[in-house]
């Protein structure tokens, strides 16, 4: 099975420790969430599996390659997709544009096989309908999707999405919670971070909470709110799903 595994992460800034040792395995087909309170360190352990934050001390294995001083350019040909919390589209680009330029990348693929693969992620995710509709004018729900399918054109092992429940409505949230059951389904290890922790739990088949830089609890959404520790320093006694 296709693995993505963290091991003993540590960062510092200017010796500030902000990582000090955090592990965290993500297999194909699962949904893992990293969570912490503010200034935990858990969104310096996600930038530093995507690559945009260079690790001090540890390594980062994909199915036992180290990754490690790969930059993020490299690892995405590897098969770790990234969505930024940021918009991300191309905002003077059409819908159909934005995914083929990704498309126009794999060079094992004829023009054929492009169109053919465009369909296949317009209609999976529900877009044919604003396919000639610029980036600019999506709204939050569309342009997520949209960033998804453009991901999957690239067909990641992996996916990393940074805070994917921010700044989209409730109805969008159900939207994107059924998208990360279907890159699941596809066989797609996905991590989450994000500070919406009720909609994280509640994808997550694990979830990893960060607190001052370390690891202090790993297990399903149940075990991480039965724990003691992550009651005292992150959500509080009366905390349900």
């Amino acid at each position: 099975m296709t693995t993505l595994k963290a091991k003993h992460l540590a960062k510092a800034y200017k010796g500030r420790s902000v990582v000090k040792d955090v592990s965290i395995d993500v297999a194909a087909g699962q949904v893992v969430g990293l969570l912490g309170p503010n200034g935990a360190g858990k969104t310096t352990t996600f930038y530093m599996i995507v690559g945009l934050v260079t690790n001090d001390n540890g390594q980062i294995l994909l199915d036992d390659e180290d990754i490690t001083l790969l930059p993020m350019h490299a690892r995405a040909r590897k098969g770790i997709g990234y969505l930024p919390q940021e918009a991300s589209v191309f905002r003077k680009l059409s819908v159909r544009d934005n995914i083929m330029a990704i498309l126009q990348t794999r060079k094992e693929l004829n023009n054929s096989q492009r169109e053919d693969k465009l369909d296949e992620l317009v209609n999976e995710f529900h877009i044919s309908h604003i396919i000639d509709n610029l980036g600019m004018s999506l709204s939050g729900g569309e342009r997520r999707r949209v960033e998804i399918a453009r991901a999957l054109a690239a067909e990641p092992k992996f996916i990393l999405l940074d805070e994917p429940f921010a700044g989209v409505d409730p109805i969008s949230v159900l939207d994107i919670k059924k998208i990360i059951q279907q890159l699941s389904d596809r066989g797609i290890g996905v991590l989450i971070t994000d500070h919406n922790v009720r909609e994280t739990l509640s994808v997550c088949e694990t979830a990893y909470i960060v607190s001052q830089g370390n690891l202090i609890a790993k297990g399903t959404a149940d075990e991480v709110l039965a724990n003691q520790q992550v009651k005292d320093v992150y959500l509080g006694d009366q905390f349900t799903l």
